[in-house]
């Protein structure tokens, strides 16, 4: 009688453990799928932007789940959602090998900006042939985006002016490069709403008006370049605000007045380049306060100043470009003392008297250029260091310089007469320097017989 009793709660006991076991079966297999997978409307939206730069046309068919890590196409990354289980796209690579380059017909997909994962986006070459713009979706309800990083270099095909909106959209942008395309137009002041930003790179534009005082905002910078636009005015003395800053490149723009003030404050600048500009008067006395800058580079300005001593006193300094500058006096003594010096080009000026013995023992230097100056006196410089700096030495164009005639300079080439006991010339002994070739970089004139490279950029990232 008892059994009887029992038998019900019995049978509820045994048909429930069945159909417990059977649920948690299918939760682990669902979540299984799932990690597998992306969210359809996220992967919807993958399509259309593939669609817009691959000149695959069957790329829906070839990769009908893009993350999953067997069939995953190169330049595309995915990382596990931690609430939802699924596959989501953090970054799209386009345009570098092994990646995907795009179609020619390809532009600037605007959905890009819809993908709620996306932290990294790199195309290069990738806009070509067909024009258009950076813009982004119009829906002012969305979401915020979490990108962090915004590479477009080398689109020649990207043009129109920088969209305000595209700054409100990215509070967590970290790295902005608009680099060699043909984007026009200001600088929207909108920029400094980008408060993460460490490094804006907008150079080889067709950028125009003023650098915005807004700019100086973007307190964590620590590389800045607007080099090769078309910006004028002055550049703003808040400039000094941007303490973190490592590199600073406005070169080759129609930038007017001195070189501000500010700039000295910046104690962490590595990397200055402000040649072919517009620049005149004095140089900041506090500029010898940057005692980590390496590189000065201020070419092609008319500053028409003395060259100043306190140069001399930057320890880490390994070029000093102020050719073409205006620059008058005689060059400081103390340059002997910069032990790091691998440049030194003030070809071009009004520079006087003779040149300074110390700079004979600067055994970094390969690179000398005092040409067309009106130097006097007697070179310093033994054989020894004649020929190792070879062709890279350039001495033209100062007619009261002369060799010392007692120096064995044999195979050495320059365009230089012999001193008589008088240290006046007695005849030259050597050809012409012949230009240099090279094979890569801007190569630019800097006097009748000598060429070299610019250096293009201290880049402290790679972006």
């Amino acid at each position: 009688m008892l059994i009887l009793l029992l038998f019900p709660f019995l049978f509820l006991l045994l048909t429930a453990t069945p159909h417990h076991v059977s649920t948690t079966t299918t939760a682990v297999t669902i979540n299984h799928l799932q990690q597998d997978t992306m969210d359809p409307s996220e992967l919807q939206t993958l399509y259309k932007i593939m669609e817009t730069l691959s000149s695959d046309h069957k790329w829906r068919l070839s990769f009908p789940n893009p993350c999953k890590p067997t069939t995953s196409w190169t330049g595309i990354e995915c990382k596990l959602g931690v609430t939802d289980s699924h596959l989501h796209v953090t970054r799209l690579d386009f345009g570098t090998l092994p990646n995907p380059t795009c179609k020619t017909t390809a532009t600037f997909p605007p959905q890009i900006f819809l993908l709620p994962y996306l932290q990294s986006i790199f195309f290069f070459n990738c806009f070509t042939k067909t024009k258009t713009t950076l813009s982004v979706p119009k829906d002012r309800l969305r979401p915020p985006s979490p990108l962090q990083q915004l590479s477009l270099r080398s689109n020649p095909g990207l043009v129109g002016s920088i969209s305000s909106q595209l700054f409100s959209h990215l509070p967590s942008l970290q790295i902005l490069t608009l680099s060699q395309s043909k984007l026009s137009g200001v600088i929207p002041p909108e920029i400094s709403e980008l408060k993460s930003l460490v490094h804006l790179d907008l150079s080889y534009n067709q950028l125009t008006g003023f650098i915005p005082i807004q700019l100086c905002n973007l307190r964590k910078l620590v590389g800045l370049d607007l080099s090769y636009n078309s910006l004028t005015g002055s550049v703003p003395n808040t400039i000094g605000q941007l303490g973190m800053l490592q590199k600073l490149d406005l070169s080759s723009n129609f930038l007017t007045g001195s070189v501000p003030t500010g700039i000295q404050k910046m104690s962490s600048l590595a990397f200055i380049a402000l040649n072919n500009n517009r620049f005149n008067g004095k140089l900041p006395v506090g500029l010898a306060n940057l005692k980590g800058l390496e590189y000065l580079i201020m070419d092609n300005n008319p500053m028409s100043i003395q060259l100043p001593l306190e140069l001399g006193q930057l320890p880490k300094l390994q070029e000093l470009r102020l050719a073409n500058s205006g620059l008058s006096g005689e060059i400081p003594a103390t340059f002997s003392q910069l032990s790091n010096l691998t440049t030194l080009s003030l070809q071009n000026n009004r520079l006087t008297g003779s040149i300074p013995v110390g700079l004979g023992n600067l055994s970094h230097i390969y690179h000398l250029n005092l040409s067309n100056n009106w130097l006097t006196g007697e070179i310093p410089f033994d054989s020894g260091f004649l020929k190792r700096l070879g062709k890279n030495l350039d001495v033209s164009g100062n007619r009261q310089l002369c060799l010392n005639p007692l120096q064995a300079y044999d195979s050495v080439t320059l365009e230089v007469d012999v001193c008589n006991r008088s240290n006046t010339r007695v005849g030259n002994i050597n050809s012409r320097v012949k230009p240099l070739k090279t094979s890569e970089g801007r190569v630019v004139e800097i006097s009748q017989s000598t060429l070299f490279f610019v250096f293009f950029g201290f880049h402290l990232y790679l972006y």
